[in-house]
Parts: structure tokens; C-alpha cells; sequence
């Protein structure tokens, strides 16, 4: 089994823990690892009627075991009133621990359940990572089939198999009927438009006329992928003081490269190289992403983009450092790249940290202080220090 950077801290944590996920990124797994002396899947079908038409059978349940034990409940928003039934144990100050797994918050806000209950720790678990992957780690192989654990571990044909099931049975289906919506047409062809646009900077009134769908729905529709955590949404960057126009579109990237790949039929063939290099983009961001939420740095994450076509990546507020970062799958560097970093300088509240990811193999520093770096050495090295 691949170690998982959240192990540490959730076997050695005294508090009760809400990890949430999207489907198949190992959260069943990893809890099972923590061996909890008692496992309640509500996606056993037996057992989620009987907790579904008894949530107080918990209660009692846990009332009747004879020491303080490690309690697993799976897909919590099966049956959301549980959570807020673990809530109040706790706070008539049950003995037990709670290890709760869940992937669609949408379905506990909609069953009125607690996301933050006092004394239950949310964390976040996501694919695979470069950090949890080490020697396995292919980049060929996460930029077509993605990470998710069951998927990159297997072979090439179950793999692509395993991708298209999870595109067909789950964000086509599961997930459509989350959407509430009697226009399935519109949400079928959303879907193919959020893969297709992943990482870019959304035009909804652009993207409205193309699809024919109306840009509320739209709005709504990435709306339901971002509480399912299937995408991430990234703000743009706001200044303070603008002397020129700053774009405010806002981009989403889905929560693993295999899935939006599978959603667009190219996960089984070969990538072109403009794609590789949108897919690279996409995926270091997902890597930021993931190791702020296995250290709880609190990092916030934007993009910036000017009116005149400056463009840097992804920008991370540590909240002592502004890092800029531009991507590029490549072995090289020219002053031409570093464009849209020189743009941010201007706009930054305080002077950037400004870095371009490469695929080459020497660290190199140019005139306006910008660092380009090997990808694996900024994973590394650098971004465990910010």
C-alpha cells in the first residue's frame, strides 16, 4: 500500500475526524489502515436502510460497547442526519473517536448535517500525489490516466477501463442526479464543456451562446461539481490598486487529469503536446493543492490574467509570501516566458516570489529575480519551506 501523507496525523489525532473526498482517492482505504474496531459502510446497502429509518440505533450502539474504541462510518452523506447524531455523542461526551468519510458535501448542506461540528477535525484527502507516489511517480503516465490510487496502480487496459466507468456510472449518472434538473440534454453536454475548459478562465456568456445553455444553469452546474469535489475553483487575482484592467474570470480544474481526460475519450491514446503542456499546468496546481490540505497550511490560491493577454499560472498566498508561479513543459526557458510574471510585479501588494516550473534539469535565475526551477526540485525541496 502507498503511504498516504495524512496517515501521521490521523492515527496519532485524539479528535473525531470528518475526511472528505471524492470518490475512490483511497478515503475507505486509509481508515480501514487506522483499524477502527467497528465499520459502518452506508454504501452497503443493508446498512444504510437501518441507519437511514434509525439514525438513534448509533447511539445506542455506541452505548453498548464496553471501551473507548475507533469508530469508521463510510460515505457519510448517504444518510447525513448521522453526523449530526456523532455530534451530539460528542458533545454528551461519548467516548469514542469518529473517523467519518464523505464525497459530496452538497448532500450533507441539503441534509441539514453539521460540515464543522466543534469537536470534529475536517480533513481533506485527494489523489495520489508526487510526494505519496516516490519511485512510481511516471509524468507521462499521471498527465493521461491521472492518480487516483485504484486506477494508477493498475495496468494500462484496466486502468483506462476503470476511467471510463468512473466518467459513465458516476459523474454521468450519480452526479446527474444531484443536479435536479429535468434537462438531462444540458447537463450532458455541460459535463463535456467543464472537462474541455478545465484550467482555462471561464467566459460564461461565451460558453452560454456556444452550448445553448443559460449561464445561470451554467453558474449552478459548476456549482454541484465544486460541492461533490470534483472540481476546484480558483478565483482571480484582485489587487489593491489596479492602474489597468485585471480580469476577474475564475477557472476550475478538476480534481484529477484521468477523469477529465476520460470525460473527453483521450485517456486511452497519445496526448499532443499542447495538451500535455495545459494537462502539466493543471496538474502542478493539483499538487499545491494537495499539500496544503495534507499540512493544513491554509494556503489561498488564485490566478491572474490582464486585459491585454499577461497571464502568470497560479498565485499562492502563504500569508507571509506571495508566490507566482507559471508552468512549463519543456527544457527550456527565454525571456518571453517570464512576461506575465514581470506583469504581476506590478500588481502585487508586496513583492512576489516568482517562480517558472520546468521540466528541465539546472535551476537558473534571470535579471528580474525570477527563479526557474526543475519541477521536482520546487516539490521538493522548496515548497515544504514556504
Amino acid at each position: 500500500m502507498i503511504y498516504r501523507m495524512l496517515s501521521d496525523r490521523l492515527l496519532s489525532s485524539h479528535k473525531s475526524v470528518l475526511l472528505l473526498g471524492p470518490r475512490q482517492v483511497g478515503k475507505s482505504t486509509l481508515a480501514k489502515t487506522l483499524k477502527p474496531a467497528r465499520m459502518i459502510n452506508l454504501m452497503d446497502e443493508r446498512q444504510y436502510v437501518t441507519y437511514l429509518k434509525d439514525p438513534g440505533r448509533l447511539g445506542r450502539e455506541m452505548g453498548a460497547l464496553p471501551r473507548a474504541s475507533l469508530i469508521m462510518v463510510d460515505e457519510i452523506q448517504r444518510t447525513p442526519a448521522l453526523l449530526n447524531t456523532i455530534q451530539a455523542l460528542l458533545d454528551g461526551g461519548c467516548k469514542h473517536r469518529f473517523l467519518i468519510t464523505g464525497s459530496s458535501a452538497r448532500k450533507l448542506k441539503r441534509g441539514h448535517a453539521n460540515l464543522l461540528p466543534g469537536r470534529v477535525l475536517v480533513e481533506h484527502l485527494d489523489p495520489l500525489s508526487f510526494w505519496e507516489m516516490g519511485r512510481q511517480f511516471d509524468l507521462d503516465k499521471v498527465l493521461r490516466i491521472g492518480a487516483l490510487p485504484g486506477v494508477y496502480l493498475e495496468d494500462n487496459r484496466t486502468a483506462e477501463d476503470l476511467l471510463e466507468s468512473y466518467g459513465q456510472t458516476y459523474l454521468r449518472e450519480e452526479i446527474q442526479s444531484e443536479a435536479l434538473t429535468k434537462n438531462l440534454g444540458s447537463y450532458a453536454r455541460f459535463l463535456d464543456i467543464a472537462a474541455e475548459t478545465s484550467g482555462q478562465w471561464i467566459n460564461y456568456s461565451k460558453l452560454s451562446s456556444d452550448s445553448e445553455i443559460p449561464k445561470e444553469t451554467l453558474r449552478r452546474f459548476f456549482t454541484l461539481l465544486e460541492d461533490t469535489l470534483i472540481v476546484h475553483r480558483v478565483p482571480a487575482f484582485r489587487p489593491k490598486v489596479s492602474k489597468r484592467r485585471v480580469s476577474q474570470r475564475e477557472r476550475f480544474v478538476f480534481f484529477d487529469i484521468g477523469v477529465r481526460n476520460a470525460l473527453l475519450g483521450i485517456h486511452r491514446g497519445t496526448l499532443s503536446p499542447s495538451e500535455r503542456g495545459h494537462l502539466f499546468e493543471q496538474w502542478l496546481f493539483l499538487q499545491l493543492v494537495a499539500f496544503d490540505h495534507a499540512h493544513r497550511k491554509g494556503w489561498k490560491f488564485s490566478s491572474f490574467r490582464t486585459d491585454t493577454g499577461a497571464e502568470v499560472d497560479w498565485i499562492l498566498d502563504t500569508g507571509s509570501k506571495l508566490i507566482a508561479i507559471e508552468c512549463k513543459l519543456g527544457k527550456n526557458v527565454s525571456d518571453h516566458d517570464l512576461k506575465g510574471l514581470n506583469t504581476f510585479s506590478q500588481y502585487a501588494s508586496k513583492p512576489p516570489v516568482k517562480y517558472v516550473l520546468y521540466t528541465g534539469d539546472t535551476a537558473q535565475k534571470f535579471s528580474g529575480s525570477e527563479l526557474v526551477v526543475p519541477y521536482q526540485e520546487f516539490l521538493r525541496n522548496i515548497l515544504p519551506t514556504l
